[in-house]
């Protein structure tokens, strides 16, 4: 039995077919666009990062901004003394209770960083070693990178949720997808190295969304969403796009064969 070819449709019909593959990808592209927003920024850093997808489906504790520059010897010149009195502030559980407490005489927190840090990190410095993008000028400045946050995670039950509703759509549009690119005139061992990745990546992507969520601990399993993630998409975009080109490309229709 010969597999039918898209180029031996009607043309108004490829033509329909060729603006489906169009909506289905800018789906995905907008999908993906939106999905960024929604994850980016939980870790108070802009843009998306790891710790923001591990921190959505498994937690994750971000620590202190400033405690990991004290602890690689940042500033330089900062005395011993002042370094440990940092340490020690950022490792309590009065941070914001502690930084303009009079109390502590030299050790008070706001009188070291005014002294030690500011010269670089406000936000009109400028020249070699300037951080303005990091000002610690105000409080709010400095606790943004002092304390350490913890990320909680998804409702387990709001995974499930959107497994139970996505998996299949995702699936079925994957499906439609191969089908529809197997009916192309490009090479059957391509297409079909390109439906065995972005399967491989869609289940990767769907099943660590719930491991990583019931395997606490395991945060690891976030680099396999991302990675399942960007198989899954980057196939469905490719697969449109070979349908796409062989609907509406001239050429490519079954050559008549020759009567005996």
């Amino acid at each position: 039995m010969t597999t039918p070819r898209l180029t031996s449709f009607n043309p108004l019909w490829r033509f329909g077919v060729g603006i489906l593959a169009i909506c289905l990808a800018g789906g995905y592209m907008v999908a993906g666009f939106y999905l960024q927003h929604h994850y980016e920024n939980r870790d108070e850093v802009p843009g998306i990062s790891m710790t923001d997808i591990q921190g959505a489906y498994a937690g994750v504790v971000v620590p202190s901004p400033m405690r990991a520059a004290l602890e690689a010897a940042h500033p330089a010149d900062l005395a011993d003394a002042d370094r440990q009195a940092l340490l020690d502030w950022l490792s309590g559980d009065r941070v914001r209770q502690d930084y303009e407490n009079f109390d502590l005489g030299d050790a008070m927190p706001a009188d070291i960083i005014a002294v030690a840090c500011l010269d670089c990190h406000k936000r009109s410095a400028t020249g070699d070693g300037a951080y303005p993008e990091l000002p610690l000028e105000y409080p709010d400045d400095v606790f943004a990178v002092a304390q350490s946050r913890e990320i909680l995670p998804k409702d387990p039950i709001i995974i499930v949720q959107s497994l139970h509703a996505h998996a299949p759509s995702m699936a079925t549009v994957t499906l439609v997808l191969a089908l529809l690119a197997g009916m192309t005139r490009w090479p059957r061992c391509f297409i079909g190295l390109v439906v065995a990745v972005t399967a491989i990546g869609l289940l990767g992507d769907l099943s660590a969304q719930y491991l990583a969520r019931v395997r606490t601990g395991e945060t690891w399993w976030a680099f396999v969403i991302v990675g399942g993630g960007f198989a899954s998409s980057g196939g469905v975009g490719l697969m449109s796009l070979l349908v796409l080109l062989d609907a509406w490309l001239p050429g490519g229709r079954p050559k008549p064969k020759k009567a005996d």
